[in-house]
C-alpha cells in the first residue's frame, strides 16, 4: 500500500462576457475562417474589468470544494497557477484562502505559464506523498485579457480567461502501477533559451508594468509538437504502458492543430481527447482544469479513467501528468 495523491473534486468558472470570432472581425483586421484554420477557436470568454484573477480562482475553487463534498476547514493549502495574479504581492493563492476560509498553512502561486496547472498538480501531489499535507486546492486561474495587445491580431484572437480548480487529496491506495487510483508521475521541464519566443513585453523590475504577450508562433508552434511528442513517449516508456492504456488525453487548450498532432502521436481518436479550445479559446493555466471539469460534468471522464495531461508554455516550460481519476 502506497500514499497517493487522488482528485476527489473538480470546479471551473468562465467570465459572464463572451467574446466570439465575429465580434472580433469589428475590432481587427481578421477573419473568423482565418482564427478556426490557425487556432479552432470560435468564441472566448472575457473578464470584467473590475473582475480579477482572484475573483475568478475563488468561484472554480469553491466548486471544486463542494464537488468533494468537503468543509473548507478540512483544506491543509492553497496553490494557483497562474501569470496574471492580481496584486504582484501577496499571492492570488492566500486571497482565495481567505474568501474560503480556509485555516492558516501553506497558500503560494507558481507562475509557469500554459504549463503552470501541470507544475502545480506536481508541487501539490510531492507535498503530499511526503506527509506535509492530506488535502490541497490546485487551481488554475488566468485574466490573459489583461495582457493582450487588442491590436495585435495574431495574438488577441488566442487568449481568454477563466479558471478551473481540483481537490487534491492523501489516498492509501492497495493496488499497484497504474491500475491504482492517483497521481502516477508527473515529468515537468524548462529550456530557456527559447524563453524570447512567447514572453510579455514588460514587467515589476524591468519597466514597471505587466506589458503585452509577444509570440513568434510558428516558433512555438515547432517546439510544441516536438516537445510534446517527447513528453508523451516519456511518460508512456516511464509506466511501461501503450497509448492505448490511456482513456482520456486532456491537454492544454493552445491550438487545434497541436492538439490533433498530439492524438495522431499517440495513435488516439479525437473522440478520446477533451477539446474546449473551440468555445474557450487559451486561458493560459486555467484550460487543462477547466477541460478537465467540462470533461467529468459531461459525463465523459468517469471514476476509474486513466488520464494524461500534457501542457506547453512560456520558458518554454513544457510538463504531463499520468493520472487515474
Amino acid at each position: 500500500m502506497s500514499i497517493k495523491s487522488i482528485i476527489t473534486g473538480t470546479g471551473s468558472y468562465l467570465p459572464e462576457k463572451i467574446l466570439t470570432n465575429a465580434d472580433l472581425e469589428k475590432m481587427v483586421d481578421t477573419t473568423d475562417e482565418w482564427i478556426v484554420q490557425r487556432s479552432g477557436i470560435q468564441q472566448r470568454h472575457i473578464a470584467s474589468p473590475d473582475q480579477t484573477t482572484g475573483d475568478m480562482a475563488i468561484n472554480a475553487g469553491r466548486m471544486a470544494v463542494q464537488s468533494a463534498g468537503i468543509d473548507p476547514s478540512h483544506i491543509d493549502g492553497v496553490i494557483v497557477a497562474t501569470t496574471t495574479p492580481d496584486n504582484t504581492f501577496p499571492s492570488v493563492a492566500v486571497k482565495v484562502q481567505a474568501a474560503l476560509g480556509i485555516p492558516p498553512g501553506l497558500a503560494f502561486d507558481i507562475q509557469a505559464v500554459c504549463t503552470g496547472f501541470v507544475y502545480a498538480l506536481s508541487v501539490a501531489d510531492n507535498f503530499i506523498k511526503a506527509g506535509q499535507a492530506k488535502r490541497i486546492l490546485v487551481i488554475g486561474a488566468e485574466k490573459m485579457s489583461s495582457i493582450v495587445n487588442w491590436q495585435d491580431r495574431t495574438t488577441c484572437v488566442l487568449f481568454a480567461d477563466g479558471a478551473g480548480a481540483v481537490i487534491l487529496e492523501s489516498h492509501d491506495e492497495p493496488t499497484p502501477g497504474v491500475a491504482g487510483r492517483g497521481i502516477h508521475s508527473t515529468h515537468l521541464y524548462a529550456n530557456g533559451h527559447h524563453r524570447d519566443i512567447l514572453m510579455t513585453s514588460g514587467g515589476p523590475s524591468s519597466t514597471g508594468k505587466a506589458g503585452h504577450i509577444l509570440m513568434e508562433g510558428k516558433e512555438v508552434f515547432k517546439y510544441a509538437v516536438n516537445y510534446m511528442a517527447d513528453i508523451v513517449d516519456e511518460t508512456l516508456a516511464y509506466h511501461g504502458i501503450t497509448s492505448a492504456d490511456i482513456d482520456w488525453l486532456v491537454p492544454h487548450q493552445a491550438n487545434i492543430r497541436i492538439i490533433e498532432s498530439t492524438a495522431k502521436k499517440l495513435d488516439m481518436p479525437m473522440e478520446r481527447v477533451i477539446v474546449t479550445i473551440d468555445h474557450h479559446g487559451n486561458t493560459s493555466a486555467a484550460s487543462i482544469p477547466l477541460a478537465l471539469d467540462e470533461g467529468v460534468r459531461a459525463g465523459k471522464i468517469k471514476r476509474g479513467d486513466l488520464l494524461l495531461f500534457e501542457a506547453l508554455g512560456g520558458g518554454l516550460t513544457w510538463g504531463s501528468a499520468l493520472l487515474r481519476f
